[in-house]
């Protein structure tokens, strides 16, 4: 739907103008007109003519270009440790790192590993001019969070969630997931949903709400399905399910874990146990790393748009320079990749 902008005097729009009335009014996407406005790549220099009258007619303040400026790619220990683990965090860097290629952004990455990192970081941030703000991936804790008050350029949190809405965020939008993997199970006939999961973040309780949610609105009660991890390790999956036969027997049928590498561990462990994926018990992941295709059984999963979220969460950085907007929470929608590791219930 395009939205009709009326301006009245220079200087006095009838409402604050935004990006993507800006983007309608040309005809164009949101991150062409976010690419001409910040002067970066990839758009015609008639084009880009045209957005900038428009963005001005309008009243839409233009923010200060970013193309040859610096934005501070600050990461926790645990997404690095998860680049070279189970890839969630490699496609997200490697959108981020395509777009901030496209808009002539340098990005200067920073591991954070306690409060003093991020003191620091703050304070190099602050004082280097060339640096329009800073990108914290899973960087989402209250401890990051308070030390962040004041700091006086836009921070946005990639795969993060601010609860006090102080910063803008950008995540898949977990619960929704989680619903719709869960509800893709209870549709195959499956009653007792193991959920296989590590606590503690709060992107992944939004997943575990996610299957509660779809529970509750069949009647079903969570119970004791819930099983806990201490990390992402296939083989930590791989003990806590083979426990979990061992004790009680086969007492599920389907398992959602809230990660592929859980999922491939949950396999592991029932084909061992005896048991064959989806005769005996469905699996099902959420991510959609390349390795979930190749398993035996392939694995059906929630399909994650981590590269866009990488690439949005620098769009994001640039609409927030110039002040206007109230930070802001996106959530990206996510799919079911159905392939053979889930089948209806065994009778």
């Amino acid at each position: 739907m395009v939205v009709n902008v009326e301006s009245g005097k220079r200087g006095t729009p009838s409402r604050r103008v935004r990006l993507e009335d800006v983007a309608a009014r040309c005809g164009v996407s949101v991150s062409t007109a976010s690419r001409a406005l910040a002067g970066g790549k990839g758009v015609r220099g008639d084009l880009r003519s045209t957005i900038i009258e428009t963005a001005r007619k309008l009243n839409y303040t233009i923010p200060t270009s970013i193309a040859g400026r610096k934005a501070i790619l600050a990461a926790s220990n645990a997404a690095m440790i998860d680049y070279g683990r189970n890839q969630f965090t490699f496609y997200v860097l490697d959108g981020l790192n395509e777009r901030a290629k496209t808009l002539g952004v340098e990005l200067v990455p920073r591991s954070i590993a306690d409060a003093d990192d991020q003191i620091a970081l703050l304070d190099d941030a602050r004082q280097d001019k060339s640096v329009v703000g800073c990108l914290f991936l899973t960087l989402d804790d209250e401890a990051v969070l308070t030390l962040t008050g004041g700091f006086g350029k836009p921070i946005v949190l990639i795969n993060g969630d601010d609860p006090a809405m102080h910063h803008s965020s950008l995540t898949p939008c977990n619960r929704s997931a989680a619903h719709l993997a869960t509800q893709h199970l209870l549709d195959l006939g499956h009653r007792r949903i193991l959920f296989l999961m590590r606590r503690g973040r709060r992107t992944i309780e939004r997943r575990f709400e996610g299957w509660q949610d779809a529970l509750r609105e069949r009647g079903l009660a969570a119970g004791d399905l819930a099983v806990e991890v201490a990390d992402w390790l296939p083989e930590l999956a791989a003990e806590a399910i083979a426990r979990r036969i061992e004790a009680r027997g086969l007492d599920f049928t389907a398992v959602l874990a809230a990660g592929d590498s859980l999922a491939i561990g949950a396999m592991m462990a029932i084909r061992k146990s005896g048991y064959e994926v989806p005769a005996d018990v469905s699996v099902m992941g959420m991510d959609d790393l390349p390795q979930a295709a190749f398993q035996n059984p392939p694995l059906t999963t929630m399909h994650i748009p981590m590269r866009e979220i990488g690439a949005a969460s620098l769009d994001l950085l640039l609409a927030d320079l110039g002040g206007d907007m109230p930070p802001r929470r996106i959530e990206f929608a996510c799919h079911i990749v159905q392939r053979q590791s889930t089948g209806p219930v065994h009778a």
